[in-house]
């Protein structure tokens, strides 16, 4: 699997610069919310507290005159994490756990996602669907945007209204914690089950995890927060591993998670 990892560029080196790595890790230790994604540090983290971190967590580089060029991740930090990743799966569906899974990657990682929600609802986990179609209002780069939050086969995502069908594919792209504070929100207020477990990426690790669920996820080199979220006990588990590959690169990955899990179909 590390062979892998490194050929297909999900870890090892990836196609996130270190140029971007750093701009974020500027971001988040200047409290911006595009990268705290949800999540509320205690502690100060400046930028080269964010550089150790990730060079500790991740693999990147700890040599803060290392700025340009493409970025690392440690491919055998990967697969430790991935097993535990698995190992928590595994005991999601030994009791039969309510799970929420969300991403806001549909266009590369809703396969991996589906695949896990396929086998944990079989596996006699019910994959809570709360709040579908509600209103979700995000601050991105080009003003406020109205997007709703839907579902495909189990895993929660937004999608701009009047665009594409309900149910159907890709999503749309977001590392806002609002989605699922929203579905969050929703099950609440319904008088619903809540997760005892939150898989995902993003703004739906943190955002869960900020409100006091065990979320468990995947990050990518540029991705701090989440990262913050482990160090300070708010994330469980994160996942290093490039985010931004073709979606059929993931599918190993995911034999890979559910065979360990003992999840495989």
């Amino acid at each position: 699997m590390v062979g892998y990892l490194v050929d297909a560029r999900l870890a090892g080196v990836v196609s996130t610069s270190r140029e971007e790595s750093l701009r974020r890790y500027r971001l988040f230790a200047a409290r911006d919310p595009r990268a705290l994604l949800g999540i509320d540090p205690v502690g100060p983290w400046e930028q080269r507290d964010l550089v150790e971190l990730m060079a500790d967590r991740c693999g990147v580089s700890a040599d803060p005159r290392y700025v340009t060029g493409p970025d690392m991740i440690d491919p055998w930090r990967t697969l430790n994490a991935l097993d535990a990743f698995a190992d928590r799966l595994a005991e999601a569906a030994r009791k039969g756990s309510p799970v929420v899974i969300g991403t806001g990657h549909p266009q590369r990682l809703l396969g991996f996602y589906a695949a896990l929600a396929d086998a944990l609802s079989a596996a006699g986990c019910t994959v809570l669907t709360p709040a579908q179609g509600r209103r979700v209002d995000i601050t991105t780069r080009f003003g406020l945007r109205t997007y709703n939050l839907d579902y495909v086969r189990g895993v929660a995502l937004v999608r701009e209204p009047g665009g594409e069908r309900p149910g159907c594919e890709p999503g749309a792209h977001t590392h806002s914690p609002l989605p699922v504070r929203t579905l969050l929100a929703g099950a609440a207020d319904a008088g619903g089950v809540l997760p005892e477990l939150v898989i995902g990426d993003h703004g739906w690790v943190c955002g869960a995890g900020q409100l006091g669920f065990e979320a468990i996820g995947l990050a990518d080199a540029d991705d701090p927060a989440l990262f913050v979220g482990e160090a300070e006990g708010t994330v469980s588990l994160v996942v290093p591993l490039d985010d931004g590959a073709r979606s059929d690169y993931y599918l190993p990955l995911t034999r890979y998670v559910l065979k360990r899990a003992c999840l495989s179909q």
